[in-house]
């Protein structure tokens, strides 16, 4: 159980705060649902980037799965090897690319005919040969909100099933590309079987196909995408998940690579924010809170959901309230009409599920720091990121001035 009381006490708010356990719990029915394959699960950095998360899961035997250079970096200095660490993403530089080539990763994503040309390019510049996966797009409707669904033609990822038979012969037949793996990955917070396993059908019946001109792939990589308890969603377990995968490799000897962000960190997460008061607008009252849209965007992005607790002293009766912070911005909230019973100064805000797409899509916007991070495991806590100050906001932009 965590004393988010003595935490806010001990490092201030706002404040995030990592369960690494409950990673742990995470990671490993991930592991248990596919240890009949051979496997290996990546976890997506982005959906939680901290060095010391990244460094929690490499202990635990996991690879990376990186949408830049700057994940990929971190996902070296937080101890997961090369030949498990992937490179994807829609718009790579070239010295991305030639950066990721250089340090002969497991293989680049690629996404698009253009990119496979510039990997080919950059390969052959450098006298290497480049293992590469194709994102296949098989435009299956994931059923999930429009901004995180990636499998349909309509989104920006990956390409369709005649394209991608055309770079893997192209790949096959260039002296700079290796094609050791495909890919797809049709949108986040899954929460319907149906939609992953048609996807994996057709891709494996891609597979399929190219063995018979003899291009034989090894990495089956199902992206990520499981969905987690916001509310009151209906999940996918994760033995069902990979059975149903599984039954669609009939014949196929291939290495399952799995991508999982949002089912590893969202709920080992939780950002505290302290009330520094209520307000009322004719019949409309806001809880004013020292947290903000900068620290945490999803309500605002998305109108997502996420579950609040408090702590206080005040048992009464709940009343709808907004739950705001302190940006300059109408979209500044956390909540909407939201049951809290009333609220005082110094009372604490603990929102729920905030271990993913929290932290990491923060910003500085209204020159505010962004918030501490601290990691909780085994009834320890230890600091992981410390608080931005004033210094390190102005610290790239000060010998500038006149």
């Amino acid at each position: 159980m965590i004393d988010f009381r003595a935490l806010a006490d001990k490092y201030k708010t706002p404040l995030y705060i990592y369960d690494l356990d409950y990673m742990n719990e995470q990671f490993n029915k991930l592991k248990e649902a596919f240890k009949g394959r051979k496997s290996i699960v990546a976890y997506a950095v982005k959906a939680n980037s901290n060095l010391s998360v990244v460094q929690h899961f490499a202990k635990m035997g996991s690879g990376a799965d990186c949408v830049s250079i700057g994940e990929v970096r971190r996902a070296f200095k937080a101890g997961i090897p090369a030949y498990k660490i992937i490179f994807s993403g829609v718009g790579k530089t070239d010295d991305e690319i030639r950066e990721a080539i250089e340090k002969d990763i497991l293989y680049i994503n690629v996404e698009s005919d253009a990119e496979l040309g510039r990997v080919e390019m950059i390969a052959k510049e450098l006298k290497k040969v480049s293992r590469i996966s194709i994102r296949v797009n098989p435009n299956i409707d994931p059923k999930t909100h429009p901004y995180i669904s990636t499998g349909l033609h309509d989104n920006k990822f990956g390409v369709d099933l005649n394209t991608a038979k055309r770079m893997y012969i192209t790949a096959n037949n260039s002296q700079h590309l290796d094609p050791v793996g495909i890919h797809f990955h049709i949108g986040s917070q899954l929460t319907e079987l149906t939609p992953i396993r048609e996807s994996a059908e057709i891709v494996a019946d891609l597979v399929r196909s190219l063995s018979t001109i003899k291009i034989d792939l090894k990495f089956f990589d199902i992206g990520g995408g499981l969905g987690i308890k916001y509310d009151d969603e209906t999940l996918i377990e994760p033995y069902e998940y990979a059975q149903a995968i599984l039954g669609t490799l009939t014949a196929l000897d291939l290495t399952i690579l799995c991508e999982p962000g949002r089912f590893l960190t969202a709920n080992a997460g939780y950002f505290v924010s302290k009330v520094l008061y209520e307000k009322q607008n004719g019949d409309k009252k806001f809880v004013v809170v020292d947290g903000a849209m900068n620290d945490l965007l999803r309500p605002s992005l998305y109108k997502a959901y996420h579950k609040i607790d408090v702590i206080t002293k005040n048992d009464g009766e709940k009343r709808a309230v907004d739950i705001v912070g302190p940006v300059c911005e109408s979209g500044d909230f956390f909540a909407k009409d939201y049951m809290l019973p009333e609220l005082s100064h110094n009372d604490l805000v603990v929102i729920n599920s905030a271990g993913a797409y929290g932290f990491g899509m923060g910003s500085n916007y209204n020159t505010r720091g962004r918030s501490a991070e601290v990691a909780v495991q085994n009834g320890e806590d230890r600091l992981i990121r410390r608080r931005e100050t004033f210094d390190d906001l102005i610290a790239l932009e000060e010998d500038y001035l006149d």
